[in-house]
């Protein structure tokens, strides 16, 4: 079994230290990722190193308008960088449009329940994924790979991707990408040390939150990549798409279903 790498949450103000500590891992196991980009991060958790710079700015005698500065600057910065890692090989995928849960719904693969997108009209969820395209385009980034906030997708959910021009997905289980939808769908894994134990052939996705990682986090993910299981995207991207199983999408729900209460430990 091989192991592609999925970072979530990318946005400006994401803590920067633990991401770039991340990308030297990566760097040294010559390894390429897939990350998702926010376009427009709205969500404040994922703005904590942001908030720190602005708390920062509003000591001392700095007038009104330095602490807007220092976030323009560190928007193109950031911008800039995710231009170059698309240059070296990484995969960029849009990941939601603002980060903001607006529903308490877990859509067709209930990891959560809470979601950006799913339960909300189908007119309502183009227009959030056009803009969102829209943005990131505006930034010099084209991508037709979608990485829903949450997990947490539902059928307007595909019919919105469809018609804004995206043609692949980070989600679902299984060992390889499959056709489900008029969409390509590139499945995580569903517990990671049992991967790490698989020895049969097929692929699957490690998801990582980098803003939220430790010590400890750091040290297991040095042993994955140890492993040798560990590839860049574009292997896995080369393989074939097989067509989804009759019954993918009651497995699926049924897998995520109990993943959420496992996780939780209630319904």
């Amino acid at each position: 079994m091989k192991i592609v790498i999925r970072l979530d949450d990318i946005s400006p103000g994401m803590d920067m230290g633990k991401f770039r500590r991340f990308k030297r891992l990566l760097d040294e196991n010559h390894i390429k990722p897939l990350i998702g980009v926010v376009p427009e991060n709205k969500d404040p958790k994922l703005d904590a190193f942001r908030d720190e710079e602005e708390d920062n700015s509003s000591n001392g005698s700095d007038d009104d308008f330095s602490g807007d500065d220092k976030i323009k600057e560190k928007d193109y910065h950031f911008w800039h960088l995710i231009r170059n890692l698309q240059t070296e090989g990484w995969i960029i995928a849009m990941h939601g449009l603002n980060h903001v849960y607006t529903t308490k719904k877990g859509g067709m693969f209930p990891l959560n329940k809470k979601s950006e997108f799913a339960g909300i009209s189908l007119e309502k969820q183009i227009s959030m994924i056009s803009e969102g395209k829209s943005i990131l385009g505006s930034h010099g980034i084209a991508t037709d790979f979608f990485m829903a906030p949450s997990h947490s997708y539902d059928r307007n959910t595909i019919k919105a991707l469809a018609e804004s021009g995206f043609r692949r997905i980070t989600d679902g289980f299984g060992k390889q990408a499959y056709r489900r939808f008029d969409l390509t769908f590139f499945p995580i894994s569903f517990r990671k040390d049992s991967v790490l134990k698989d020895e049969s052939e097929g692929y699957t996705t490690f998801v990582i939150h980098t803003n939220t990682l430790n010590g400890d986090d750091f040290a297991y993910y040095e042993k994955v990549f140890e492993s040798g299981k560990v590839v860049s995207w574009d292997e896995w991207l080369m393989q074939e798409p097989v067509e989804a199983p009759v019954f993918q999408g009651i497995k699926e729900y049924l897998m995520a279903r109990l993943k959420y209460i496992a996780v939780n430990k209630r319904w």
